[in-house]
């Protein structure tokens, strides 16, 4: 008779064990924004108040952790994009939302280049996808209530927050002046 080889699924983790990973994964978060991707795992589990073997339970690989933290981010870039779709004004929409992928884009500080290194790039290209997609629709809407440029593209907006996040992430007041940056050249896309 052949063996079952089918992976069972996981169990839910107990309350305990999600409020760890959640701990963890917000520590790691905050130190990547203040330090960069290659922080120290000891200092993430010191940060999110757990030992070492817990850290190394849940996330077997720096890699694991570092995948973990940019898919939540990305995640919650996308689902910012999808609740502006409700705002009333397309321009404002889409303003604030490239305020966030700048904010995104800063807080990762060399995040996406450290996981594209050792990962799958099937894994840059998804969340790259997801990302256009998103930004795609709000740019849609201020196009078609004349907001920006005609000759706007998403590709060329989500390079252009990328350019600010590279050129400000070492400076000492690197989110405030990539605001500010962005700001500048978002009034450089508006409709004349």
């Amino acid at each position: 008779m052949p063996r079952d080889t089918a992976i069972p699924p996981r169990r839910p983790l107990r309350a305990d064990a999600r409020r760890n990973v959640e701990k963890i994964v917000a520590a790691a978060g905050a130190l990547i924004a203040e330090q960069g991707a290659d922080v120290s795992l000891e200092e993430v589990a010191r940060r999110a108040e757990v030992g070492s073997a817990t850290l190394h339970r849940h996330f077997p690989s720096r890699h694991a952790l570092l995948e973990t933290v940019f898919k939540g981010r990305v995640e919650a870039l996308c689902a910012k994009a999808d609740d502006l779709l409700t705002e009333p004004d397309p321009g404002r929409a889409l303003s604030t939302w490239l305020h966030a992928v700048g904010a995104h884009a800063v807080a990762n500080r060399g995040l996406g280049a450290s996981l594209m290194r050792d990962a799958d790039p099937a894994l840059g290209e998804t969340c790259h996808a997801v990302i256009t997609a998103a930004g795609e629709s709000l740019l849609a809407r201020a196009r078609a209530a004349d907001a920006v440029r005609p000759e706007v593209t998403i590709d060329l907006l989500l390079k252009l927050v990328g350019a600010i996040a590279l050129a400000t992430e070492r400076d000492i007041d690197g989110p405030a002046e990539a605001d500010l940056l962005l700001a500048i050249a978002i009034d450089g896309v508006r409709a004349r």
